[in-house]
C-alpha cells in the first residue's frame, strides 16, 4: 500500500504544471501561443530566459525528488525498482498531467533529468554536456534534447553496466523522448525546423503570436 502511496504522489508531483502557471502569471495560456508546448522552450521563447529556467528547474524537481527521498518517506530501497518506477511515475505525469486533464503536457526532457540525476548522475552530467554542446552549435533545441537522450544510455551503460535495470530504463525513456519528438523529427528531415529564438523579459505583448510547430 506505501508503494501506491509513493507512486501516486510521484505521478500527482509530476502532473505539476509549472509552465503553464507561469504563462499565468503573466497572464497567458502558453498551450495557445508559440509551439503550444508546456515545456522549457516555449518558456523561453514567449516568457524569457529568467523564468525558463525556473522551469526547467522546478521540472527537475519534479523527477529528482521522488527518486531521491521517497524510498526513505515510503520504506523502500533507494535506486532500487520502485525508485525507479517512482521517477517514471513522475515523467508520465509531466507529460500527461491529471490537473490539466491528461492534456497539454512537455515532452518529459527535464522531470527525466531529474529522475536520472537523481539515478546516476555521472551518466546524466555526460547526457548535459552532450546536449548544451549541440544547443550551443546548432540552436536548435530538439536535436539538442535528442543527443542528450542518445547519449544518456551510452552513459548508463558505461558507468553502471550493460544490461543493468538503468540501462533498460534509460534506453527506454531515451525511445521515449525520439516519440515526443517525432514531429520534430520530421520537420528536421525537411530543413523546416526553427532555430531557437526567444523573448526578453518585459519585450512586449505577446498578443497576436501565432501557433507553430511543436518544439
Amino acid at each position: 500500500m506505501k508503494v501506491l502511496f509513493a507512486l501516486a504522489g510521484a505521478y500527482l508531483l509530476g502532473s505539476i504544471p509549472f509552465a503553464y502557471l507561469a504563462g499565468r502569471m503573466k497572464g497567458v495560456d502558453l498551450r495557445t501561443f508559440g509551439s503550444g508546448n508546456l515545456g522549457t522552450t516555449n518558456v523561453l521563447r514567449l516568457l524569457g530566459a529568467p523564468a525558463a529556467i525556473a522551469v526547467y528547474a522546478l521540472d527537475a524537481a519534479k523527477g529528482f525528488l521522488p527518486v531521491l527521498f521517497f524510498p526513505a518517506a515510503f520504506g523502500f530501497p533507494a535506486r532500487g525498482g520502485w525508485a525507479v518506477l517512482c521517477g517514471l511515475c513522475a515523467i508520465l505525469g509531466h507529460v500527461r498531467p491529471v490537473f490539466l486533464m491528461w492534456k497539454g503536457g512537455g515532452k518529459g526532457v527535464a522531470t527525466a533529468s531529474g529522475v536520472f540525476f537523481a539515478l546516476t548522475p555521472l551518466a546524466t552530467f555526460a547526457s548535459l554536456v552532450g546536449f548544451l554542446t549541440m544547443l550551443a552549435g546548432t540552436r536548435t533545441m530538439s536535436i539538442a534534447s535528442l543527443t542528450g537522450a542518445a547519449i544518456l544510455p551510452v552513459g548508463v551503460a558505461l558507468t553502471i553496466g550493460f544490461g543493468s535495470l538503468l540501462f533498460w530504463v534509460s534506453l527506454g525513456v531515451a525511445a521515449f523522448v525520439y516519440w515526443m519528438h517525432r514531429a520534430n523529427i520530421g520537420r528536421l528531415r525537411r530543413g523546416e525546423e526553427p532555430k531557437l529564438t526567444f523573448r526578453r523579459p518585459g519585450g512586449g505583448s505577446i498578443d497576436g503570436l501565432s501557433r507553430q510547430g511543436r518544439a
